[in-house]
């Protein structure tokens, strides 16, 4: 039986994060995109969506685990997420996702219109903070369209996309203030 997984040669790999963190995406998040990469390609999905994203970006920072809710909300959110190559998220096969409401970008090769539009926002964001973009930088700007299907399994798991931006919000302006974050 032949692994659902393309093996993918390791300098091929290295040069897709090289490539990511070229782009401005720092090691942080070009490690997030690295594993929503595989899980599309995992998947059978012809371009990493912001569902694919929001799944790495929970896997991956504790902050945007926080940032979602907790315990008992992100364990039903992963189980969506899980679910999507085995029934919830077929319907999305060989579809794009674009919700209409932001300007397509073509720069991101293997990219959704929004998700490429969410790393592009997360990338500005982090310029006009003066750092790296991270994790929370990502996830606001994945909640941001309510067209996005990474809105859309949450919404599913009972994770309202407003709440979750204001969580990040507060975060972020408790990182500024230089005080313990708000939970």
């Amino acid at each position: 039986m032949q692994p659902r997984t393309p093996r993918q040669p390791a300098r091929d790999q290295a040069v897709r994060h090289r490539v990511d963190e070229d782009a401005g995406l720092g090691p942080e998040l070009a490690a997030v995109v690295a594993g929503a990469r595989r899980r599309a390609v995992r998947d059978g999905d012809r371009q990493v969506d912001t569902a694919h994203l929001l799944h790495s970006l929970l896997e991956a920072d504790p902050d945007v685990r926080a940032a979602v809710g907790g315990p008992a909300q992100i364990a039903r959110l992963l189980g969506y997420l899980v679910q999507r190559s085995i029934g919830y998220g077929l319907r999305w096969q060989g579809s794009v996702e674009d919700s209409g409401s932001v300007p397509v970008v073509t720069s991101a090769e293997g990219f959704s219109p929004l998700a490429a539009g969410a790393l592009e926002h997360a990338c500005a964001r982090a310029r006009g903070r003066g750092g790296p973009p991270r994790g929370a930088d990502l996830l606001a700007a994945v909640v941001s369209d309510p067209g996005a299907r990474a809105v859309e399994v949450l919404g599913a798991a009972g994770i309202e996309a407003g709440r979750v931006s204001a969580r990040i919000g507060r975060r972020v302006e408790g990182r500024a203030a230089g005080g313990e974050e708000p939970r």
